[in-house]
């Protein structure tokens, strides 16, 4: 198979393939997810990702993979709304959907997700955007680089400090959780 696919091939592929598409596009939703959009803006994000594919699309490498190619995209502009959103509200609220299958399970399932939005929230965005696209997307470090346009180096040590800054960041709201439980119990037995 050419390693150059024209433009309707992978066009028709991603785009006119209601699944693929639909894969495509629920991929882009839980990277703007990840990086920290509101709920409320995901939607109109990610169909303005696909809109940078399609006017972009010359420019793209149709022998490179593209999901990292539209995470790229997907980080500039997430980056660029919370810089909208900055100058409109000084703080946004963590909302997440629910897909938990009972409700106990359910219930965990949305509070372990929570915790890990907020603590995402709370590291630097450009190494968050190296921790999100190589620990959650699997994306390999040295496409990580590419895609970010930034050395092999920095996108180590990035993800190195990252990983720290999540195991950190959980911890201490971890701990912040169950002393406010413990408080909570303390109170209700005087």
């Amino acid at each position: 198979m050419n390693a150059m696919l024209s433009e309707p091939t992978i066009l028709s592929s991603v785009v006119r393939s209601g699944r693929g598409f639909r894969a495509e596009f629920e991929y882009v939703q839980r990277t703007l997810r990840r990086l920290g959009t509101e709920q409320s803006d995901v939607d109109d994000l990610a169909q303005e990702v696909f809109l940078v594919l399609h006017r972009r699309w010359s420019e793209f490498d149709q022998s490179r993979p593209l999901r990292p190619y539209l995470f790229g995209v997907a980080v500039r502009i997430a980056l660029a709304n919370q810089r909208k959103r900055a100058r409109e509200v000084a703080f946004g609220n963590i909302e997440l959907g629910d897909d938990g299958p009972g409700p106990e399970e359910a219930l965990s399932n949305k509070q372990t997700q929570a915790l890990v939005q907020a603590a995402l929230k709370r590291i630097p965005v450009a190494r968050r955007t190296v921790l999100v696209m190589h620990e959650l997307d699997r994306v390999p470090v040295t496409e990580v680089a590419a895609t970010l346009s930034i050395p092999l180096f920095t996108v180590y040590s990035r993800l190195r400090k990252a990983r720290e800054e999540l195991r950190l960041e959980t911890q201490r709201m971890l701990r912040g959780t169950q002393e406010r439980r413990e408080s909570g119990r303390a109170a209700a037995h005087s």
